[in-house]
C-alpha cells in the first residue's frame, strides 16, 4: 500500500527529528535534503515491498490446490515466501 505524499512527508519530518533528538545523526547539510534523502528511501522500500507481494502472490496462485487468501494455511505460506524474497533482495538477512 503507498503512502500519500503528505504522509511521507510527515514520515520524514519525524524520523529526522528523532534522529537529531537522540544524537544519532549530526547536520552535514540543510534538513531538506536530508527529509527529500528519507522521502526517497521511504518509497523505495514501499515499491520494493509492492513488488514483493506481488511476486508472492503469483507464486501463490499457480499452485495446484488452490489456496484461499487469508486462510491459515495462506497466510503461513505468503509470510514464508515474502521472507525469502526480502532476502533475496537484500532487505533481511537469512
Amino acid at each position: 500500500m503507498m503512502l500519500s505524499e503528505d504522509k511521507i512527508s510527515h514520515l520524514s519530518h519525524i524520523l529526522l527529528k528523532n534522529l537529531l533528538a537522540q544524537n544519532l545523526v549530526k547536520l552535514t547539510e540543510d534538513e531538506g535534503s536530508i527529509r527529500r534523502e528519507i522521502k526517497r528511501t521511504i518509497v523505495s522500500e514501499l515499491k520494493i515491498g509492492e513488488e514483493i507481494d506481488e511476486l508472492v502472490r503469483r507464486k501463490l496462485q499457480s499452485f495446484s490446490k488452490k489456496l484461499i487468501e487469508g486462510s491459515p494455511e495462506w497466510e503461513v505460506l505468503y509470510k514464508k515466501f515474502f521472507r525469502e524474497e526480502e532476502i533475496k533482495k537484500g532487505r533481511a538477512t537469512g
